[in-house]
């Protein structure tokens, strides 16, 4: 018998998947009716993909449709052929990667807690013992999707090294993110090309405090979302990462050195000195660094007991930007700068201004007061700017995705150099 009919589509779009094996799993999610465009998708990229289907899932579409979608037989069983070692046991043939697309709430907790209970979280737990990069797709309901112990569970899979894509934010439900983030992201993981191979990157991520007494502290909304974003793409894309890292809420990946500091100075003295002693060839600085400390803070906690009102005096702290080139004139330096309700003329014009004080080499700046670009979201809405002063605009796009066009401008400047 010939090859399956739908498989005539393969390679039509590219060929940046050809020759991965891909198991799409599919869980109990409305969303699953996205999951055969994903599976063509995948396809025209030139991905041979694999099916595998929850109970649940069975309920929302038929496999019927999944091996229509493929081309392949579609597991919705664990049988006598172990089918979940014969996708990603260990073995010549096995998957390049398993994509969760769409994952419920109750299979990323399974899968975070080890359980075993279902042809897909068998199939991810199998991945893992054999080392196959794994990427997660959630759907669902937005209150499901902010249970603290399901956030808990999301930021273990990430330690992990397991990747996630989306969700949307949307009516009241964490929608499954669009076919073409999730597919670009597939392709990034599974990109032979690794540009930055040969570059040592220092990035600094997350917001500083500083004390007004041992207890209470001055700092801003920074997540370091945007940071360690930054950091997953260099590392995936081969370059040494060292994170200068404040008290931001986002994981960063494994395999990034991290040097964990709280206030300005000591991020500062952090970035002096890892220059001082380390050849780096890219400095990003996208840390919040709180620009304000308090000149003499108390040593003890100020009671409010009894007190109308405490006046304290600020000072400015220090620059961290402003010291990169002075200390290692070589290194190519990103500077970032958040903007609150400026014209796009004005944005950049300052970002601008600020990029030629610091002698940087290029200059990221945002508005945080537009919605979903400012602190906290998963979300980034950037404008790059050289010192030729000519603009990349990235529209609103994930951070992740933002990160890989802030990189792809640093590798095409550092070529020019």
């Amino acid at each position: 018998m010939s090859e399956h009919p739908s498989k005539d589509i393969i390679g039509t779009k590219g060929a940046e998947l050809k020759g991965k094996r891909i198991v799409l799993c599919i869980t109990g999610s409305v969303a699953a009716a996205e999951s055969p465009e994903i599976a063509r998708t995948l396809m025209r990229h030139g991905a041979e993909v694999f099916a595998v289907m929850s109970t649940m899932a069975q309920k929302i579409i038929h496999p019927y449709l999944m091996e229509w979608a493929t081309g392949n037989d579609v597991i919705t069983d664990l049988t006598g052929k172990i089918e979940h070692v014969a996708l990603a046991g260990m073995h010549p043939q096995k998957a390049d990667l398993i994509l969760v697309a769409p994952a419920t709430a109750n299979t990323i907790s399974k899968v975070a807690c080890g359980i075993d209970d279902t042809t897909v979280t068998s199939v991810v737990s199998t991945a893992f013992g054999s080392n196959i990069p794994i990427i997660i797709v959630p759907a669902m309901h937005e209150s499901m999707y902010n249970h603290p112990i399901l956030k808990e569970n999301i930021s273990k899979l990430k330690a992990l090294g397991v990747g996630f894509v989306g969700p949307r934010i949307e009516e009241g439900k964490a929608k499954i993110a669009k076919t073409e983030e999730i597919v670009d992201d597939v392709i990034r993981k599974l990109e032979s090309k690794r540009d930055f191979s040969d570059l040592r990157i220092l990035i600094t991520a997350g917001p500083t405090v500083e004390h007004i007494d041992p207890i209470r502290v001055i700092t801003n909304r920074s997540s370091g979302k945007m940071g360690v974003a930054l950091a997953e793409e260099a590392l995936s894309r081969g370059a040494e990462v060292t994170l200068v890292y404040g008290l931001g809420a986002a994981i960063p990946p494994a395999g990034v050195n991290v040097v964990p500091v709280e206030t300005t100075t000591e991020m500062y003295d952090a970035v002096v000195s890892e220059l001082k002693s380390k050849k780096y060839d890219v400095v990003i600085a996208a840390a919040a660094a709180a620009d304000w400390m308090v000149e003499k803070p108390f040593p003890y906690k100020v009671s409010t007991h009894k007190l109308d009102k405490l006046e304290l005096r600020l000072k400015p702290t220090q620059k961290i930007i402003d010291e990169v080139k002075k200390v290692s004139p070589a290194t190519f330096l990103v500077a970032f700068r958040a903007e609150h309700k400026l014209s796009k003329d004005k944005l950049i014009e300052n970002a601008y201004g600020r990029l030629l004080d610091a002698k940087a080499d290029l200059i990221v700046v945002n508005d945080v007061a537009q919605k979903d670009a400012g602190f906290g979201t998963e979300t980034n809405e950037v404008f790059i700017v050289d010192k030729k002063k000519k603009v990349v605009h990235v529209p609103l796009t994930s951070k992740r995705e933002a990160a890989r066009k802030i990189l792809d401008a640093v590798k095409g400047r550092i070529k020019q150099k």
